[in-house]
């Protein structure tokens, strides 16, 4: 059998498409801006944005310079937004590439579009109150603490919002985001601001197929070696998985160093479409699986996909969806990463 490739990551464009859509419906008339932070959450920003823009978006939204320079560099025209903070040095950049920053420190930069950010109840980055804009303000904006999981608390920013920004109608007023999309009607204003779900992952950490969401990024591998423990035979470091049984195992050339976390023991892969379980210590470049017999060498491993979901990685690493999503290595050396039109 032949060998796929050790570690392969395939991004469906299609589907990322889909899901700008089913999110412009949601938003009911207000804009979409597509959140492409931390390289497109793992999935590649430069694809998922000219894929989201296709599908109606009309702005990218990233946490740093450096981001958006990189998408700059390969969207001429693009509406980009970055929502972290930019140093004075790094000013002159974002005038000549034409970004727009978000003041949320009282100092307003000059010559470059600005949207202020108020505080509603994240505690983070924000104002206290609204400053008189300037002419170069074109935007009012704040970020939800937890509209995934708290409705009272949401009505409460968005309140809060909705009082803060009354008056300002000559600005673009954005506070959504995914979660608050799918949830909160009153939230959504003129523009929504949408990351996780872009990508067919749940921001309730549910199956997001409930929210007509489909997961753009396939993960795959092999199994390398197939090897069978004696009783009281172990695999991996530490011998934390001890064989109490003849047991078959398949030993996968993935392992942390590519994404797949240490707390992941325990989550099910698909060896040959059927689903297994990892076990032992998951190593930097290998992790373990039970089979219930020996499997050629090359036999395709899915890690993500085809109904193995990174919601149900995170459950088993007791962490969110985004975590494991942007500590994919889809980036180096260690892995090759498709783009295809699904």
């Amino acid at each position: 059998m032949a060998r796929m490739e050790r570690s392969c990551f395939t991004l469906d464009l299609g589907a990322v498409r889909r899901n700008a859509e089913t999110l412009l419906r949601a938003a009911e008339g207000a804009e979409l801006w597509a959140v492409v932070k931390a390289e497109g959450y793992g999935h590649g920003a430069v694809d998922v944005s000219k894929a989201a823009l296709e599908a109606g978006a009309t702005a990218l939204c990233v946490a740093t310079l450096p981001e958006a320079l990189h998408l700059r560099a390969a969207l001429r025209n693009a509406r980009i937004l970055v929502m972290g903070p930019v140093s004075e040095r790094e000013l002159g950049e974002a005038r000549i590439a034409r970004l727009e920053l978000v003041a949320a420190d009282g100092q307003v930069p000059e010559g470059v579009r600005v949207h202020l950010k108020i505080d509603t109840g994240m505690g983070r980055w924000g104002l206290s109150e609204i400053p008189a804009p300037t002419r170069d303000v074109v935007g009012v904006m704040s970020h939800l603490a937890s509209a995934e999981s708290d409705p009272a608390f949401t009505q409460l920013q968005v309140a809060r919002f909705r009082e803060a920004t009354a008056g300002l109608g000559s600005l673009t007023r954005h506070l959504a985001n995914s979660a608050a999309v799918l949830r909160f009607a009153e939230s959504r204003f003129d523009a929504v601001r949408c990351g996780i779900a872009l990508y067919g992952i749940s921001p309730f950490g549910t199956d997001p197929a409930d929210e007509g969401l489909e997961p753009a990024l396939r993960w795959e591998s092999y199994v390398a070696l197939s090897k069978r423990l004696e009783p009281g035979e172990s695999t991996g470091y530490g011998r934390r998985h001890v064989a109490d049984r003849p047991t078959w195992i398949g030993v996968v050339p993935v392992g942390y160093a590519d994404g797949f976390r240490r707390d992941m023991t325990g989550t099910d892969l698909l060896v040959a479409g059927a689903r297994r379980r990892v076990v032992g210590t998951i190593s930097m470049d290998a992790l373990a699986v039970v089979l219930d017999a020996p499997v050629e060498p090359g036999t395709p491993v899915t890690l993500v996909g085809d109904g193995v979901l990174i919601e149900e990685h995170a459950r088993v690493a007791d962490t969110i969806a985004y975590e494991i999503a942007v500590g994919l290595n889809t980036r180096s050396g260690r892995a090759r990463r498709v783009a295809v039109d699904g």
